[in-house]
């Protein structure tokens, strides 16, 4: 398969990844497909610029783990700044179960 490859340094260890048209990823699927089985990771270009990375599933789903992560980072930083802001608008968690369990027993 005709890619280009790259080196992106991270720290102290580079990862490497291929560069591929989106026209020869379409004709190149097996190809491309294989080359990421095999722990490759492709990054597709449209127009020139890139479009979509391939990567191996198992990376998929690490990544996906520490996207959550930094969602739920971010979602907590957003909470302490609001609080920061307007210390009265939120409510201890023992004062919500309380809540929530009355509300429970009442159905």
């Amino acid at each position: 398969m005709d890619m280009t490859t790259k080196d992106l340094f991270e720290g102290s260890e580079a990862v490497i990844f291929k560069v591929i048209s989106s026209n020869k990823a379409r004709t190149q699927w097996g190809d491309m497909l294989g080359a990421v089985i095999a722990g490759n990771h492709i990054i597709v270009k449209r127009y020139g610029k890139p479009a979509a990375a391939v990567i191996p599933y198992q990376d998929f789903l690490e990544l996906e783990e520490m996207l959550e992560d930094l969602h739920d980072i971010r979602e907590g930083q957003a909470a302490l700044a609001e609080w920061k802001r307007n210390p009265d608008s939120f409510r201890l968690w023992e004062d919500v179960k309380k809540e929530l369990f009355e509300a429970e027993d009442s159905l």
